[in-house]
């Protein structure tokens, strides 16, 4: 008989975690990240990290921070993971991961978290390692500068309120939020356009970074822009910045009913390989 446990991973866990999370680069690499700058100690990397063993060996994650994220999670570990968020009561914002997995956990929960203010039960998952023969990326679309956090911001609050359905000013009055883009502006992972009056025309950051692979996210164009080309060309130049200076391997997820962004993304060069999902509190 196998024998199966689940515990909060401790630092000396630090190799055992990151082969897991190795099985799976593209999924993974937002956890990942996080892990190789962080390590396993809750109080910097945000939130614990529960394993799940099988005959003592390390099988599958959970990342229990503001998101709630299931990791090469079968649906015995995933019982268990739901055990432990249903009795430590939910702290998180949100419940994303891989479709199946995240799918199965909701499950069980929604009947001592729900209702969820909003399920997306369909992201594609996107991935690409070349730039598109037939777009050529916006030459105006470059890194933001640091002294630019004044300008860059309020595009980043617009693009979250939009995507999420809540303002990401909400709560701590945006401290957290506004940490976040300033370290992703001062890792050189911001990327804008801006246009004659000096406003944010287009964005996008590179969200997380591993070695292995990278996540773009916040794509966003201004409202006055819409429909004027600069979607295509902007996240072209957004990924060759990636392909060049982050890694080989350039992901996204997106909503099933934002055919507009599909649509984008497909023009740059970028193939659906599965799917996330997301239950948003």
């Amino acid at each position: 008989m196998t024998q199966t446990t689940s515990r909060v991973l401790e630092p000396s866990d630090l190799d055992a975690a990151l082969a897991v999370l190795d099985r799976e680069p593209v999924a993974n690499a937002f956890v990942t990240s996080r892990v190789q700058i962080a390590g396993l100690d809750p109080w910097r990397l945000g939130g614990e990290m529960w394993g799940w063993y099988e005959d003592g060996i390390l099988t599958s994650l959970c990342y229990a921070g503001a998101n709630l994220v299931p990791i090469c999670a079968g649906p015995r570990a995933v019982r268990a993971f739901a055990d432990r968020a249903r009795r430590s009561g939910r702290r998180c914002s949100s419940i994303v991961g891989p479709a199946g997995p995240t799918a199965d956990l909701w499950r069980l929960l929604e009947p001592h978290w729900g209702p969820a203010r909003e399920v997306r039960r369909h992201q594609p998952l996107m991935i690409t390692d070349r730039l598109p023969d037939d777009v050529t990326p916006d030459p105006y679309v470059r890194r933001v500068r640091k002294d630019e956090m004044e300008t860059i911001l309020p595009a980043c609050v617009a693009m979250f309120t939009e995507e999420v359905g809540v303002s990401p000013l909400a709560g701590d009055g945006g401290l957290l939020y506004q940490a976040r883009v300033a370290e992703l502006v001062g890792s050189g992972r911001a990327f804008a356009r801006f246009d004659a009056d000096g406003k944010v025309a287009f964005k996008a950051e590179i969200g997380a970074a591993t070695d292995r692979a990278c996540q773009i996210q916040g794509v966003w164009v201004a409202p006055e822009y819409r429909g004027t080309g600069l979607a295509a060309p902007g996240m072209a130049a957004v990924l060759r910045y990636a392909l060049a200076d982050v890694a080989p391997l350039v992901s996204l997820y997106v909503n099933d009913f934002n055919t507009a962004a599909r649509r984008t993304y497909r023009r740059v060069g970028f193939q659906e390989v599965g799917a996330f999902m997301s239950v948003l509190f």
